[in-house]
């Protein structure tokens, strides 16, 4: 098939930069990353943390905890007793999650063990509440192995109504995905496989509109065969992306069937194997560069150096090229150099440059959309519903090749996207509460709403500390 050739995108495109400007631009963005990492350091030694546990029921003396607890709680647990599915309108279970990490693969730091992965877990739990209005609780843990793993989340399941499963290394992230959806009769989610992959998808799908370009005809690289990538590439061709026009490079190459590794990959990375077969490279053998030859969108959910990809490889591209480069917290490339080497869209994970594609404007709204439907699972048709809702509310502030997608700042778009998870979820029957579509989206905005209220109202009562300035907290050698 003849490669496609879309109409130049001119907007907002900047003049060609020279190497000192690139430099610069590099140099800048390095900069700034470092600058974010020691204020976030001193914030959080100042805070102590960024979630902690809030009373929702009153409490006007100590003659109420005959009702909160004993001994009038031992009803509400008879009536559970009876009924297990009654947990789930008498406790807070309902909406409440576990985020649950071995901390075997955190951000780009790599396999930092549960304790250090908990600040992000705490940041995770901020953001199901502060944009899903979800109680999610941080449970970072010790387990050697994945039968642990899947064991020890099997145990704690009783107490929660969703289970996200964060920052675990691929492959061994799939086989405790697939064991617990297997297991448990509650929503489990990897959001590093689901979340960036239905983000992705939403980028894409709103990139290929305006560079006019269909999902059936384009070709695409997805540098990295982690959990995202391999995720994304599934839900492409879902969505009708030629297999023949799909190559996933991974540090050995382009998988294909040939490879020399492939009957290596059966046993050891099933899923891997699997796309190298469905695929065969996309057509493509060899290293990366020849795989971007000529492709039209390029997806990197790879190694968070900004070299990783360099503007010879965007220049090699198909014209007006999309280019996401998603690694965390350094993209494969700074966005400046992307731009400068040709690329018309540019995206990366980050939430100081436009175009964030990340799993933060997916997870709390999926969240929202199967707790209150009290889904059973998260298959693969809610997480598309969850990405073409987003993409369309990209439209609500104007799409552009700047605004891709809805920031986190956007927050009128995440209900419409819980109550379309809430309506795929009774389409595929897997709802225990069946309710319609205006009926979720009214229920999610009411919920999503009340966390910002709860946030603003304890800074008024000054019960959570104004933010203090640069100046105010002093850098300390934490060596």
């Amino acid at each position: 098939m003849a490669e496609s050739s879309p109409a130049p995108v001119v907007e907002g495109r900047p003049a060609r930069r020279t190497p000192r400007a690139r430099r610069s631009a590099a140099a800048a963005s390095e900069g700034k990353t470092a600058a974010l990492g020691r204020r976030a350091v001193a914030l959080s030694r100042f805070y102590s943390g960024k979630i902690e546990t809030v009373p929702k029921v009153p409490v006007r003396s100590l003659r109420d905890f005959a009702l909160w607890y004993t001994p009038g709680v031992a009803e509400v647990s008879r009536a559970i007793q009876s009924d297990p599915e009654r947990s789930f309108d008498l406790t807070g279970r309902w909406n409440t999650i576990a985020i649950v990490t071995d901390g075997s693969r955190v951000l780009g730091l790599g396999d930092i063990g549960p304790r250090a992965a908990l600040p992000v877990m705490e940041g995770k739990a901020l953001l199901f509440k502060w944009l899903g209005g979800v109680d999610a609780v941080p449970l970072p843990i010790h387990a050697a192995t994945p039968e642990a793993f899947v064991a020890t989340v099997e145990a704690i399941a009783p107490a929660f109504g969703g289970i996200n499963l964060e920052d675990i290394a691929s492959p061994k992230c799939f086989g405790i995905l697939e064991e617990l959806q297997r297991r448990l009769p509650i929503p489990v989610w990897h959001d590093d496989q689901l979340g960036t992959a239905a983000s992705t998808i939403a980028g894409v799908l709103n990139a290929l509109e305006l560079t006019h370009r269909s999902v059936r005809e384009i070709r695409t690289v997805l540098l990295g065969a982690g959990a995202a990538n391999l995720v994304t590439a599934r839900l492409l061709l879902a969505l009708g992306h030629d297999p023949h026009r799909l190559s996933v490079v991974d540090q050995r190459g382009v998988l294909d069937a040939e490879r020399d590794d492939v009957d290596e990959l059966m046993v050891r990375n099933p899923w891997k194997y699997r796309i190298a077969l469905q695929t065969d490279g996309g057509g493509r053998t060899g290293d990366f560069a020849h795989a971007v030859a000529g492709a039209d969108v390029l997806l990197a959910a790879s190694t968070p150096d900004p070299t990783t990809i360099r503007p010879e490889h965007v220049r090699s591209m198909a014209p007006s090229p999309i280019v996401f480069a998603l690694a965390n917290p350094v993209p494969e490339i700074w966005p400046a150099v992307a731009t400068a080497a040709g690329a018309a869209i540019v995206a990366t994970g980050r939430s100081d440059f436009p175009n964030q594609v990340n799993n933060s404007l997916i997870f709390p709204s999926v969240f929202r959309g199967v707790l209150d439907a009290r889904a059973r699972s998260i298959p693969d048709e809610i997480v598309l519903a969850a990405a073409r809702e987003l993409a369309l509310h990209a439209h609500d502030q104007g799409l552009s090749t700047t605004h891709l997608l809805p920031t986190m700042e956007e927050v009128a778009v995440f209900p419409h996207v819980a109550a379309a998870v809430g309506e795929a979820a009774v389409r595929l029957g897997i709802a225990r509460r069946p309710l319609s579509r205006e009926e979720y989206y009214a229920r999610a905005r009411q919920l999503m709403d009340r966390s910002g209220r709860l946030v603003r109202a304890l800074a008024r009562a000054r019960l959570t500390p104004p933010m203090p300035s640069a100046k105010a907290l002093p850098e300390r050698n934490e060596g």
